[in-house]
């Protein structure tokens, strides 16, 4: 611990004993007081501490709980404007009502953007006693609330919600704002003012923003566009419906470096000669007659791209006769999003499912273009020490590593290296059956949908009393993860198995060796391997983890292509574990770089977006408006 954050903690353990004894009024009051102080001289070294040992007095009187010294340590460090890593368990979220609190008392409202509703309506019902003693009001923004009730819950100081969500009223907003600059003085732009509750504004001026699961959101969706659209024209949309049906048809006649070179790092297909000639020889419907040639070939190219890298239970689900996107980094399902560029429609073509509207963009706003409006934007996680490098140049936020409130007790046993994957699952359930024996529960990650019903049917055969969550069972992810470290217990999940919600164990289990988790694939990124593993020891339990690699594992197609791939099995199957282990850390290595490459053009397009658009006098803030 830095000196500056033990003289703070010293302080703040003062107070928090004046303030214990205080009744609940002038507790109340004291943090009002607070508030004032703060609002008039913006003195944050002198009034921070205090109001962190309001807030600790808050909770012990409310809840029955007290901050531990790194829950208090982080909170000053996010009232700052910095990412904070806490491992799993440590308790982010009564370590996020310290930054809260404090810039709720400027009286421009905090935010709070969390993985979901349900993680966003939980966190809030669980510290409103807290904020409520200390004379503040809370609200939660869901899906399916209207703007009425999205304006009253923005309006309160502290507001729970995602990033979608407040990204989404974000748009809403800027149309009208937009419409209203467009009319003649006194015509919409007084009703925005006091006119019909659809039209008025429902968010304040951005303030402070505090980000859950910084890094996932962040870093991961940064380049994720929030798209508010509007419907295309029935003639319009009837012709490209044709276009994306005969497309998919098709695209399977096109063979890889004779009609089309894919680029892996782009993720582009483009048609060589070849490739039109066998566009322009397939015969074709009635309904494609006065189709352009550019325009078959550009929808062919996309139907190629979805048929090789957009694969069902990975990428997305098909629930209801309608597609849904998952979440690579989470393994949740992502309501409400849909790929852009016609990438939707091409894979509800190839599904068999009507191609939906391809609505016209009305306004479009990254996640890293949305939150960089925030005065001060603030973030948690359990793994941000990889990308603080990142944090610090796209967002000028520095990463602050906390302690475990207790000694880590997590056992890391040797990496299992099989040739096949059938053999790395026959491993897999071999040591599932010997650690059940015991009764340790278990926890399996998988990267896709796939894999964890791969795994399932396996344990089935075998009579392993077992449970599954994945995006097909997402509404029982709070209770089947709750339950997940009960004696002997098995949990097959994808990813980050519940982010947000603790697995606790019993003192049996603990003696037992507390909870073990298993990896079965390396991802893309090393941070989601470290949140799945994150899931056991915590604060100080015991706990083991495991992770498994087969050499037919897709990271390595994913980085090096599938040739390259293949030759490194072919050619070094004989090579020792060790040296795999290797090849694919360096894969996972190269993946991450080509993220963080990808995402950095990204920022250079917005910055120079930004600066043409003030030069000719326009709104900088999105990044495309129709």
């Amino acid at each position: 611990m830095i000196a500056s954050d033990a003289t703070w903690l010293a302080a703040t353990h003062r107070y928090a004993e004046e303030f214990c004894s205080l009744p609940d009024q002038a507790l109340r009051q004291r943090c009002l007081d607070l508030g004032g102080e703060l609002r008039e001289h913006q003195n944050f070294r002198l009034t921070v501490p205090k109001i962190a040992a309001l807030v600790q007095a808050a909770a012990s009187r409310t809840m029955g709980i007290s901050h531990y010294d790194v829950q208090l340590i982080g909170g000053k460090h996010l009232v700052s404007g910095s990412v904070v890593e806490m491992r799993t368990g440590e308790g982010k979220t009564l370590t996020a009502v310290i930054p809260l609190v404090v810039h709720a008392l400027f009286r421009r409202g905090s935010l709070l953007a969390t993985a979901n509703d349900y993680l966003a309506r939980r966190d809030a019902e669980w510290n409103t006693p807290i904020y409520e003693i200390l004379g503040l009001s809370v609200g939660t923004i869901q899906t399916e609330m209207d703007r009425k009730s999205r304006r009253e819950a923005y309006a309160r100081d502290v507001t729970y919600g995602t990033m979608k969500e407040f990204g989404f009223d974000f748009l809403r907003d800027y149309l009208f704002k937009k419409e209203a600059k467009s009319t003649n003085a006194n015509g919409l732009a007084r009703a925005l003012e006091s006119g019909p509750a659809d039209t008025v504004p429902v968010q304040r001026e951005p303030y402070f923003l505090l980000v859950d699961e910084a890094d996932n959101i962040l870093i991961d969706d940064a380049r994720t566009p929030l798209i508010l659209s509007g419907a295309q024209d029935a003639e319009a949309q009837a012709r490209q419906s044709n276009i994306f049906k005969w497309c998919s048809q098709a695209a399977p006649q096109f063979v890889e470096d004779q009609d089309y070179h894919y680029d892996k790092e782009k993720r582009k297909v483009e048609l060589t000669l070849e490739g039109t000639k066998v566009v322009r020889s397939i015969p074709k419907p009635n309904e494609l007659k006065g189709a352009g040639l550019l325009e078959l070939y550009e929808s062919i190219e996309r139907a190629i791209q979805v048929a090789r890298d957009y694969l069902l239970n990975r990428d997305y689900v098909v629930q209801n006769n309608e597609i849904l996107i998952v979440d690579e980094s989470t393994g949740r399902i992502s309501h409400g999003r849909r790929w852009s560029r016609g990438i939707h429609q091409a894979i509800e073509a190839k599904e068999g499912l009507e191609p939906s509207a391809e609505a016209k963009t009305q306004a479009k706003i990254t996640v890293q273009a949305f939150v960089n409006r925030f005065p001060v934007l603030a973030g948690m996680t359990g793994t941000a020490a990889s990308s603080a490098a990142e944090f610090r140049k796209v967002y000028n936020m520095r990463v602050h590593i906390l302690p475990t409130n207790r000694p880590m007790q997590q056992t890391t046993l040797p990496t299992v290296v099989c040739k096949t994957e059938m053999d790395k699952w026959e491993a897999i359930v071999q040591e599932i059956r010997e650690i059940t024996r015991i009764g340790r529960p278990i926890l399996v990650g998988t990267r896709s949908i796939a894999k964890s019903e791969i795994l399932s049917s396996l344990l089935q055969r075998e009579e392993i009393v077992h449970r599954v969550l994945n995006a097909n069972h997402i509404e029982l992810e709070a209770e089947i993860v709750s339950s997940a470290g009960l004696k002997g217990r098995v949990t097959v999940a994808t990813n980050m198995a519940g982010r947000g919600t603790d697995i606790q164990i019993n003192d049996e289990v603990r003696n037992l060796g507390g909870l073990h988790v298993i990896g079965t694939e390396l991802h893309e990124s090393v941070r989601i391997d470290r949140q799945l593993f994150g899931r056991c020891a915590r604060q100080g339990d015991p706990g083991s983890i495991r992770q498994y690699i087969a050499h037919t594992d897709n990271l390595l197609e994913a980085a090096f292509g599938v040739a390259k791939a293949n030759r490194y099995r072919s050619a070094y199957g004989h090579r020792p574990d060790a040296w795999w282990i290797k090849l694919f850390k360096s894969a996972q290595t190269k993946l991450e770089r080509r993220h963080f490459r990808a995402r950095k053009i990204l920022m250079y397009n917005e910055k120079e977006i930004t600066k043409n658009q003030r030069e000719m006098g326009f709104d900088p803030v999105l990044d495309h408006i129709e």
